[in-house]
């Protein structure tokens, strides 16, 4: 057991709740922090809906385990609160580093010195930020592949300046929250698992750019050719769109036109991939 006990997950968009959620499964008492009220609202139906999904696929979560972890879960729109007795924040805020550099600053103010940073980044390095937090000793990533309960890695990379035991205590308390820690020696950006799926999802990018083929197309050619269970486009609208525009828009040439279509055709339309219900392509509502 860590001396980890109370978290805060900055974010409550698709993977943000995902984390918060498992956390409270596990047994911790979790605050849920996003910007607005009204964005809380939404975040209170993902919840809804992971209990459902938890009791249908998590082995136990039935026998009351997926109701008791709401009662775990506290929802605040309120930064000074929501961290003022975390040990652990994890930030899973959209995918922009001025952003998440603005967030790191309000957090060196708000959260008592106990508590350790980590970033849920997808593609960003944590030296990236390491300088606005306050702590670089107790800063580090943490990064988790979308349906925690069932691809359950849990990515942990230090900068040079983060304290080892604080590295050993966030490894920790992902196994302590069912991942399997994937203890990464050095800083690299896209860690393990995007280092292999954004090129991935880039090739198929440019595809479509390219006028080669049709999304579906595309999926279809890889899920036959593989035995993968889902295409390229299909994790597009898993992860959402709004996360590949932001991870495209600060690539080369063709990722930036891949940035460009999907702003265009998708999220200006308000088709940001499974949590709208609609994105490269539709879901329908339960």
């Amino acid at each position: 057991m860590t001396d980890i006990r109370t978290v805060t997950v900055l974010g409550t968009g698709v993977l943000g709740s995902q984390i918060a959620y498992q956390a409270a499964f596990s047994g911790f008492a979790v605050t849920a922090y996003d910007i607005t009220d009204e964005v809380l609202e939404g975040a209170a139906k993902r919840f809804a809906g992971l209990v459902d999904t938890y009791k249908t696929e998590v082995a136990g979560a039935a026998d009351g385990a997926a109701d008791a972890a709401l009662e775990r879960l506290t929802l605040s729109s309120d930064l000074a609160a929501a961290v003022a007795d975390a040990d652990l924040v994890i930030e899973a805020i959209p995918e922009n580093l001025e952003i998440k550099r603005d967030t790191y600053a309000k957090l060196a103010e708000l959260a008592p010195a106990k508590t350790i940073f980590a970033t849920n980044s997808s593609t960003l390095l944590p030296s990236d930020m390491v300088g606005f937090t306050g702590r670089p000793e107790r800063f580090l990533a943490l990064h988790f592949a979308n349906r925690v309960w069932v691809h359950n890695t849990a990515e942990v990379m230090g900068t040079p300046e983060t304290d080892p035991a604080v590295f050993a205590a966030v490894s920790s308390f992902a196994g302590e929250i069912g991942m399997v820690p994937i203890e990464i020696k050095k800083e690299k950006a896209g860690y393990l698992l995007n280092s292999l799926l954004v090129p991935f999802l880039s090739a198929a990018g440019e595809l479509l750019v390219d006028g080669i083929a049709e999304p579906d197309a595309i999926d279809k050619t890889w899920r036959i050719g593989t035995g993968s269970p889902m295409g390229p486009f299909q994790i597009y609208d898993i992860v959402g769109l709004t996360t590949a525009y932001n991870v495209s828009v600060n690539g080369g040439p063709k990722q930036q036109a891949f940035a460009q279509l999907i702003k265009e055709n998708y999220i200006d339309q308000g088709k940001l991939g499974v949590a709208t219900g609609e994105g490269f392509y539709g879901y329908p509502a339960k």
